[in-house]
């Protein structure tokens, strides 16, 4: 009785949240449900940094920016399902105001011969975010219906820089239920699809931000990554990001499934369209000085590389005449396995054309495995503990009922959790010594609730990972490493049954805590990705014979594909020259246009 009362509460209140989205949407003025003009089509395609001196020398009122990329994510949505709340009524109201006064204040001053350094470095910029993020007046569900009613009563410290910045922030974006998934389906708003083929996954968490980003519906984005949660999203949708260090980025003040899990830390990372928008964004969130907002974020200023691959200040300050020359060659040390699951080969290509791009500009490269007391796979064992620590019990809380409709990857992980420890051990074994699968069955034989001593045993190993692998960068003295972001291109629908496990490429720079950045290269070829003709899946470990029944590169043709260049911890900005460092050597920009 209970259980079904439970599950009649969550049906009633999806069901209010969906009218309320759809109300929202069909009670918004006439003039963004028009079709794009020529003008506004062009609007959509200028980059960040015009659109801000446009706004600022007044040859583009912010409304029509608005109005551009509101019709535009209501295309996007029609077509992916990508949005949770609109916005739009608040850019109106408060935004658009606030912004008016302050530039009109600036051109005051500049009438008048006073004229200041510009304090709106973000002005007109529309901003997408994923639905986690607060704000006031606004839902942060996440696809809980426990949780639709409770409104946020005040702004988060990343929503209050931006409106401070002059940036317009207008919609939200959809997650998967408990935020571990590399779909993004919940049974709130329901699936969001890949813009570029509706059957798979834009990726997860932040899935509903990539496939708004890569429709063009916005040009700058924010997400939060645990695990991968921006990198496989800018990978399945062919975007740009950047997983930040923990403490270089806001996220006090917004929501999580998992909040006190600090084993393995989620941090707020940007996502954009293009590259040069990704750097120009990062660059104006630093201009406000965003220490100032979030006590989480430390007191770092925005550096620039130099030529000797050094994050140096930007004032130019110790470096010793190098600013301005060409940089040395950069040393790029190549993981091309995981050990785990292999690159698929659309994946793999990618990271040859990369690497053979960069050979060709003369830059250094070798293949890395990492150090032997911290591998890869040793890596995944080792978070995947740590950020399930509490056996799952926290993000379960949040369901109204146990007849809610969860995630399928999430779903396995729950029923491994709930058999008793005696199973799990035989099951464990029986895989391990009769199924000849070791690294299988090392991820399960510990998947159980940990009581403190152990999860501070974990958090020790954790300490021994980073240290190793510091010594290890140290050694090969490397600028950069360069991987896949996951071994496949977008999994299809419910892929995330059979890929929770195969995760090891983004999920390993969390648990290190590096930065790290995925960028779009090419798209899968049906006629150049195929298997080889001596392929055998049953060859394969467990972990990679389940992730490679979804691969089908005739199905994927045309899905984006990337890869993934990470540098150490709170190295973002060198990352970001890293990857231009890519495109230059590609001698090409990545752009999508807008897809049809």
């Amino acid at each position: 009785m209970v259980l079904g009362l439970g599950y009649a509460i969550h049906w009633r209140d999806r069901r209010r949240k969906q009218a309320e989205r759809e109300t929202t949407i069909a009670s918004l003025p006439e003039k963004y449900r028009t079709p794009l003009t020529s003008s506004e089509i062009d609007l959509l395609l200028t980059p960040s940094s015009q659109l801000v001196q446009h706004v600022h020398d007044g040859s583009v009122h912010t409304s029509q920016i608005l109005s551009a990329f509101t019709k535009r994510a209501l295309q996007a949505h029609e077509r992916t399902n990508c949005l949770t709340e609109i916005l739009v009524k608040r850019a109106e109201q408060k935004s658009i105001p606030q912004l008016e006064r302050k530039l009109a204040r600036e051109r005051q001053k500049e009438d008048d011969g006073r004229r200041r350094k510009k304090r709106l470095p973000l002005a007109g910029v529309p901003v997408s975010m994923k639905d986690t993020v607060c704000v006031d007046g606004y839902d942060s569900c996440i696809g809980y219906s426990k949780w639709i009613g409770r409104t946020s009563w005040r702004d988060s410290p990343l929503v209050k820089l931006l409106d401070d910045a002059g940036a317009i922030p207008f919609v939200k974006t959809n997650v998967p239920i408990t935020l571990l998934s590399f779909e993004s389906t919940n049974p709130v708003f329901g699936r969001t699809k890949n813009p570029h083929n509706p059957r798979y996954s834009p990726g997860g968490s932040t899935g509903g931000e990539a496939a708004l980003l890569a429709f063009g519906g916005s040009r700058c984005g924010i997400g939060t990554d645990v695990a991968g949660s921006v990198r496989i999203p800018a990978h399945y949708s062919g975007i740009y990001t950047i997983r930040c260090s923990s403490g270089r980025f806001l996220k006090a003040g917004n929501v999580t499934s998992m909040p006190g899990q600090e084993g393995v830390l989620a941090v707020y990372s940007p996502m954009c369209k293009t590259l040069g928008d990704l750097s120009f964004f990062f660059k104006g969130i630093y201009e406000m000085c965003p220490w100032k907002y979030d006590h989480t974020v430390l007191p770092i200023p925005w550096r620039r590389v130099n030529s000797r691959w050094e994050l140096v200040n930007t004032s130019g300050q110790n470096e010793e005449g190098h600013a301005g020359k060409e940089r040395r060659r950069a040393r790029w040390g190549v993981m091309w396995d995981d050990g785990v699951v292999p690159p698929s080969p659309a994946c793999r290509r990618a990271l040859e054309e990369v690497v053979s791009a960069l050979r060709s500009r003369g830059d250094e490269i070798i293949t890395i495995a990492g150090p032997e007391t911290a591998q890869p796979y040793e890596c995944l064992r080792i978070a995947s503990q740590l950020l399930n620590s509490d056996g799952g019990k926290t993000f379960l809380s949040q369901f109204t009922s146990l007849l809610e409709w969860n995630d399928t990857g999430v779903v396995q992980l729950v029923r491994y959790f709930r058999l008793p420890w005696i199973f799990k051990r035989i099951h464990a074994w029986f895989v391990h010594y009769i199924r000849r699968d070791p690294l299988r069955a090392g991820l399960l034989r510990d998947w159980n609730e940990k009581s403190v001593p152990e999860q501070w045993k974990l958090v020790a190993e954790r300490e021994n990972a980073r240290e190793a692998w510091f010594n290890y960068w140290n050694k090969e003295d490397l600028d950069f490493i360069l991987t896949v972001p996951h071994a496949l291109p977008a999994i299809p629908e419910d892929g995330s049954r059979d890929t929770v496990s195969a995760c090891g490429y983004t999920f390993m720079w969390n648990l290190l805590d590096y930065a790290a950045g995925v960028m779009p290269i090419t798209k899968v070829d049906k006629e150049l990705d195929g298997l080889p003709a001596d392929f055998r899946r049953k060859n394969l470990n467990g972990i990679a014979r389940s992730a490679y029944k979804l691969y089908d590169p005739v199905g994927m043709h045309g899905l984006p594909v990337g890869v993934q260049v990470i540098g150490r911890r709170l190295e973002e900005e060198k990352v970001l020259a890293g990857m231009e460092r890519i495109e230059e050597a590609l001698g090409r920009v990545w752009d999508d246009g807008l897809l049809d």
